[in-house]
């Protein structure tokens, strides 16, 4: 019989910890290939249904994915071309922005100065010093720039390549994950694999749907109110609007300043209004029937790991956060030990009045 090392608690919760942040630092360290094999396989997740059904039309196999691929990178293509046009035309007008942001900048400085008992000349050393710290950090703003383009120039020629090659190799990997377990474990194994990939699916396609009806009611909101490059801001707040609740905030924040550039300041409420009712819509009426139950993550969890996501991997990390950690629920539940942490990712709430510790008093009798 073998005896077994029953190690300290303090050590057995310093192993964790070091495995936790040894993770993280990996994950951190290891973006820029974590990153696009993530996406990669999202993607691919999303593109597989569509792949068989090529197949079934009697398709050749790397015909079929080859097509799917390619029509993927076409719309991505004109979606980015899109936008692309809709920012040369914002960026044409900025010496007009910028000038009237200046007007405002000035009279919001002496607001402040009047309602605060604060000095301009106090207020404006202050701005001063820090465009003088912003300007001597340029290099480095600049060389990280350029090499944030490079990286997505990268993305955008691997991401193809390998969402081809995981597509390809998918009887391959799917072998290769069933030999990692007892054939007694198989039976869970598919449920988490067909569980994974119906929550990537339906998520992330309810998401699109709900991006896209979102967009078109900001756009049409904006349009009505006469905001210039409604269908940019519009967009852009859509796809803000996909990262939970910190997205949301950003999205209306800037319609306002536009419209305060660029119209009466009464306008900014006006705008406020518009998001605040196509908020109301998105999530009493577009959420619940095509987002919602396709992920159970509670609201604390949500927030939280969309700030670890933006720590680790930025814009990028907020986008992945909320549909990983869906991913970890499922294989938690399945998991006996680990079974805890999926009940705390989810948003089941228990009934104040169960909420009790059971324990069960143990006599021990004592023997002459």
């Amino acid at each position: 019989m073998e005896n077994r090392i029953s190690l300290p608690v303090y050590i057995r919760l310093s192993q964790i910890v070091l495995g936790i942040v040894a993770f993280f630092y990996v994950m951190y360290v290891g973006q820029d290939i974590i990153l696009p094999l993530t996406f990669s396989l999202i993607i691919a997740i999303l593109l597989n249904p569509f792949v068989n059904y090529l197949q079934r039309k009697g398709c050749n196999r790397v015909a079929a994915i080859f097509i799917a691929v390619f029509l993927a990178f076409l719309v991505t293509v004109g979606l980015l071309y899109l936008i692309g046009s809709q920012v040369s035309m914002f960026t044409d007008s900025l010496p007009q922005l910028k000038q009237k942001l200046n007007v405002i900048f000035k009279d919001s400085i002496g607001w402040v100065s009047h309602h605060f008992n604060v000095s301009t000349a106090k207020i404006n050393e202050w701005i001063t010093k820090q465009k003088s710290d912003g300007m001597s950090n340029s290099s480095a703003m600049i060389g990280q720039t350029l090499t944030t383009i490079t990286n997505v120039l990268v993305i955008v020629f691997l991401l193809p390549v390998y969402i081809f090659m995981l597509l390809f190799y998918k009887p391959l990997l799917l072998d290769f994950i069933a030999r990692l377990f007892p054939t007694d474990r198989h039976k869970e194994v598919i449920e988490v694999l067909s569980q994974t990939k119906s929550l990537i699916q339906s998520y992330l396609a309810g998401l699109l749907i709900e991006a896209g009806l979102v967009a078109t009611l900001n756009t049409a909101g904006l349009l009505l109110l006469g905001i210039d490059y409604a269908l940019l801001i519009g967009v852009i707040g859509a796809l803000l609007n996909v990262i939970p609740y910190i997205g949301g905030i950003v999205a209306i924040a800037l319609p306002m300043i536009i419209a305060l550039a660029t119209k009466e300041p009464v306008y900014a409420i006006y705008v406020f209004g518009v998001y605040m009712l196509v908020q109301f819509i998105d999530n009493n009426f577009i959420v619940p029937r095509i987002v919602a139950s396709k992920v159970k993550i509670n609201a604390l969890v949500s927030i939280v790991v969309v700030l670890i996501g933006g720590a680790l991997w930025g814009v990028p990390g907020m986008f992945l956060s909320l549909p990983l950690t869906a991913i970890l629920k499922v294989i938690f539940d399945h998991i006996t030990p680990l079974k805890p942490l999926g009940f705390l990712l989810g948003d089941t709430m228990p009934a104040m009045t169960i909420f009790k510790f059971k324990y069960k008093k143990i006599i021990h009798s004592k023997t002459k």
